[in-house]
């Protein structure tokens, strides 16, 4: 009963950081997380071609906020973005750090907790940030592509100049000169996933994502863009759904196998980012979509009871 209780007052974590090939720098990234006491990571995923990865987290907002500051802090050490090469945008060492409330845990509980993160972040490490969906300040930077555009070089030659429309909502003007600015935020749960297909043309990639995605008057809820993936030989079509409850995973995957096979095309793979919740996906259809690497650890429920029940073990067992 101690762990249920537990699991309804969780905040989880999503931190993006700009390295996904030396993975001793993602190692000390997650022991950066872990080293606090009350933060659980839940699940880690790096990719080379996009060279990022992506740490899931949970625990008491305390704990969550601790975690969160040292791994920028880690981040800002050892990732230096004028040496980064990726085909996913970015502007941050820690790239972006989205709060997402569980259980009990409400959005305005994530919000709260983004401002503080902002104001540490800046405070202690003097890396600014921007906040953004419902921890933006202003409406032009809700959404994360708004804020990220132009990357990391082309936003530190603006907020060194005179553009002030573009400058970080805490710190600053200028952008940290080797880990950029951090992009903090609260959101409900998302759901990233990428579909790859057997073809080397982006384009197809590219002309699928605009056509699905919701800006471009495809499916509701659906942000895509269209990536190489150079070292598979493939492209993929690189999905967030922002809320399932509008666009189902299956629904998404539908419309890609399909505008795919109009062009010729057959889908690889698809690769699920981080966990998803258990209503969202059951094992039949992630065996449908051939989802890789797909068990009941890559659900939000699971994955935390099971690392709760752990930790209670770890915490009642008497010392030798």
């Amino acid at each position: 009963m101690e762990s249920r209780r537990k699991l309804t007052s969780l905040i989880e974590c999503v931190p993006n950081f700009s390295e996904g090939r030396k993975l001793a720098v993602v190692d000390a990234l997650e022991l950066a997380i872990s080293s606090v006491s009350g933060s659980l990571v839940l699940h880690r995923t790096s990719d080379p071609d996009h060279n990022r990865s992506v740490i899931t987290f949970a625990g008491d907002s305390d704990s969550v906020l601790e975690s969160a500051v040292r791994a920028t802090a880690k981040a800002a050490e050892l990732i230096d973005l004028n040496q980064h090469k990726g085909v996913h945008p970015r502007i941050g060492a820690l790239d972006v750090l989205p709060f997402v409330p569980l259980g009990e845990a409400t959005l305005a509980d994530c919000v709260t907790l983004a401002r503080n993160a902002g104001t540490r972040i800046w405070q202690e490490l003097r890396i600014p940030v921007y906040f953004y969906e419902a921890a933006a300040t202003r409406p032009d930077r809700v959404r994360l592509e708004d804020v990220r555009r132009g990357q990391f070089e082309r936003l530190r030659d603006r907020t060194a100049g005179d553009d002030t429309k573009r400058r970080p909502d805490v710190g600053g003007p200028s952008l940290h000169p080797t880990a950029g600015a951090a992009i903090i935020g609260a959101r409900k749960i998302l759901i990233a996933f990428n579909i790859n297909l057997r073809t080397t043309d982006l384009e197809i990639a590219k002309s699928i994502a605009k056509h699905i995605r919701t800006s471009g008057g495809g499916l509701r809820a659906v942000k895509a863009l269209g990536f190489p993936l150079l070292s598979r030989g493939l492209v993929q079509v690189s999905i967030n759904l922002t809320d399932f409850e509008q666009t189902s995973m299956q629904v998404a995957y539908d419309e890609v196998t399909r505008l795919a096979a109009v062009r010729g095309i057959e889908v690889e793979e698809t690769e699920l980012i981080g966990l998803v919740p258990r209503k969202a996906l059951d094992e039949r259809a992630a065996h449908r979509m051939n989802i890789v690497d797909f068990d009941s650890q890559r659900y939000i429920e699971d994955r935390v009871e099971r690392l709760l029940s752990n930790s209670n073990v770890a915490e009642t067992k008497p010392s030798p």
